[in-house]
């Protein structure tokens, strides 16, 4: 068998076939970047001559060399910083302070400003004598001086550099959206959902989707080209032109007889024609950056098969390559062999049998290790939930579950309780200021018994006055004294406020961070996982031959019923934060999480419903599970069905007579139990 065939051979680890396939996704990407920079050479060609102007061994090859590395830098950048799933960061500003502590930001601003600054030096490089941008120019014969327009154009390209490394941060590009092997459609009239569920990682689809963003790649690029150079014209001649003045002038001084004097010219370096040139350098750089990071993200995210079969389809143990990929402590490794199971258990029923048929594998059969796996996967949502309520801030309770309610009040203590040395007045921790300061002291002045006899009744009253007075005083200035409403009215109107943006934590963010973890949680990671185990179980009954499968039915029914309920409460008992100005509460995070969920459970529950006595399942069971998969129609039809048998069965016997009657109550009753 497959597990005795495993144990005779060495088996290869998982990054083993994935390195090759994103190595090659890798040099797809460099190869739309070589494409992109050969025309932007072409664009630069004096076309003086006709042959040397295109012909890829003369100076068009040599622009394009270099123009090719600049947009190679940023996407090794990728490769380097790339991770699956969103940042799960309660704000933007705690997104900002742990970039701060992070070294991959001063590697991505460095980045990109060396990448803008070989790209001005080869443009610089491509211009005629004619263009006037050379860095030293000579007047009166031999006496040379620094040209501040290249100086100028130089320092524009970096400061887009610095600006791009920024917004790279900011938007979160390095991040890989990686899918999910969704089941065909159930039903026969829903074609655009059919349509949406397609194989879309095959490189014909992912060229077609980046030849649809090149109009809004155009768009993008021209305006971050008029923004920036607007915004570089500005902060050069008011912040850096001093600066970067002197800094070039140190550095031409020891070759150039340049002035002794680090005096800035007279007037600005800008001009039409140099504004111009400033544009243009910012519409190539930016469209090259864009492009190279569009390619990246489309096609290092291509489905994990290779020539229409999975990746470990190469392995002389698939299985246990698989395996090794599914237990990967990676994030990313781990996501893409869950991807290819899900692929395996929808498309492939080879490979699908060499699962179920390898029973004998070393720490048990191979079915049984992927439904641990996958339900540990499923099971670390609801963990993190338990630990958010018992830990964290806890969720809204239900008033029908408060059992302290209707709890009959405490017997009075007949016995003196032992007093405690400690503040009896305790001030509200959600009271600030220095309100709160005074009261704390005046109040631990008048009830702590060791304070009367080391304070005179004067300096009493003086404490007394003082508060009074300063609450007057308050009292005055805002015409109130609610210390503590007037500081949650600023509060508020300031995370209002445009500037209060970075502070506000949203619903979406709040509910991502428990449910997927931290730093980083990737949903494709729980929805390929609910797919895969689902394919598999049903797929098993005309496939699986040792009905290994069937065992642990009744144990992915419940775990996915209980899962399914657990977010659902979770998501409604969440409280929205008040900074959280627009209140909506709305997660897409969530919202994928719980379709992966239902349609396994649907599939799982349709597939065995005929069988549910024979794999454990009661009808308590079923019910549960089609409520929480959202098959309102089944569980009614389930209830008629129930009705009219239990008053067929009334009708045959003794009581029939009396009429019996089965009452919607009863029903519920049933239902409830």
């Amino acid at each position: 068998m497959a597990g005795a065939t495993a144990a005779k051979v060495r088996v290869l680890p998982y990054k083993d076939f994935l390195q090759p396939a994103l190595q090659r996704r890798f040099a797809t990407s460099g190869l739309v970047i070589l494409v992109v920079a050969y025309l932007e050479a072409l664009l630069l060609a004096s076309w003086d001559s006709f042959f040397w102007a295109w012909f890829p061994l003369g100076p068009a090859g040599i622009r394009t060399f270099f123009f090719f590395l600049c947009g190679v830098l940023i996407i090794t950048l990728r490769i380097a910083q790339h991770h699956p799933g969103v940042r799960t960061t309660s704000s933007p500003f705690a997104t900002f302070l742990d970039s701060l502590r992070s070294f991959n930001t001063l590697e991505t601003i460095l980045t990109y400003a060396f990448s803008a600054w070989a790209f001005s030096q080869v443009y610089l490089w491509c211009l005629s004598e004619d263009a006037g941008l050379e860095y030293i120019s000579y007047y009166h014969a031999d006496r040379a001086r620094l040209n501040e327009k290249a100086v100028f154009l130089t320092t524009h390209c970096v400061l887009v550099g610095v600006w791009h490394g920024l917004r790279h941060l900011f938007s979160d590009v390095d991040r890989l959206h990686y899918g999910i092997a969704k089941p065909p459609p159930q039903d026969a009239d829903k074609m655009a959902d059919k349509k949406a569920n397609a194989d879309d990682g095959d490189f014909n689809t992912q060229l077609q989707k980046l030849a649809q963003k090149l109009p809004e790649i155009v768009v993008f690029t021209l305006t971050q080209a008029l923004t920036s150079t607007t915004a570089t014209m500005i902060t050069y001649s008011v912040f850096l032109r001093g600066f970067v003045w002197r800094f070039t002038m140190s550095l031409f001084r020891p070759v150039y007889n340049l002035p002794k004097t680090n005096m800035t010219p007279m007037t600005l370096p800008f001009s039409l024609t140099i504004i111009l040139r400033c544009l243009w350098t910012s519409v190539l750089l930016t469209f090259v950056w864009t492009l190279g990071n569009e390619a990246f993200s489309l096609f290092m995210v291509k489905n994990p098969l290779k020539n229409n079969k999975p990746l470990t389809s190469e392995s002389r143990d698939p299985n246990g390559s698989l395996l090794n990929g599914l237990k990967a402590k990676k994030l990313s490794i781990q996501c893409f062999a869950m991807w290819e199971l899900a692929y395996i258990a929808r498309d492939f029923p080879d490979r699908r049998k060499a699962i179920y048929e390898d029973i004998d594998r070393k720490n048990g059969p191979m079915w049984s290790q992927i439904y641990k796996i996958c339900i540990d996967v499923l099971k670390q949502i609801e963990t993190r939930i338990d630990n958010y309520e018992k830990y964290g801030k806890p969720t809204v309770p239900d008033p029908a579950l408060d059992l302290n309610r209707n709890r009959a009040p405490e017997k009075k203590r007949l016995s003196e309780t032992v007093p405690r040395d400690e503040e009896v007045f305790q001030p509200s921790p959600q009271r600030r200021g220095y309100r709160e300061a005074i009261e704390r002291t005046v109040g631990k002045i008048a009830t702590d018994p060791g304070q009367p006899s080391q304070l005179s009744p004067r300096a009493r009253k003086i404490a007394e006055f003082a508060k009074e007075e300063l609450i007057k005083a308050q009292k005055q200035a805002t015409g109130t004294d609610d210390t503590e409403g007037l500081a949650k009215d600023f509060a508020t109107k300031f995370v209002e406020s445009p500037f209060g943006w970075p502070f506000r934590q949203t619903y979406r963010r709040g509910v991502a961070k428990v449910l997927l973890g931290e730093p980083f949680g990737e949903v494709s990671l729980y929805a390929n996982a609910a797919f895969a185990l689902s394919g598999l179980a049903v797929r098993s009954l005309q496939e699986d031959k040792y009905g290994y499968v069937q065992r642990d039915v009744a144990g992915l029914v419940r775990t996915l019923t209980g899962l399914v309920r657990k977010v659902e409460g979770f998501r409604e008992g969440v409280v929205v934060s008040w900074t959280d100005v627009e209140g909506r509460r709305e997660s897409r995070e969530v919202e994928e999480i719980l379709e992966g969920l239902r349609w396994s459970l649907r599939g799982v529950v349709d597939g065995f419903g005929d069988y549910a006595r024979d794999v454990g399942l009661s009808l308590g069971d079923l019910r549960l599970a089609r409520e929480a998969a959202g098959v309102k129609k089944a569980v009614r039809e389930e209830e008629e069905k129930e009705v009219k048998g239990r008053r067929l069965r009334l009708a045959g016997g003794e009581t029939a007579a009396a009429g019996v009657k089965i009452t919607e109550e009863e029903v519920m009753g049933r239902r409830l139990r």
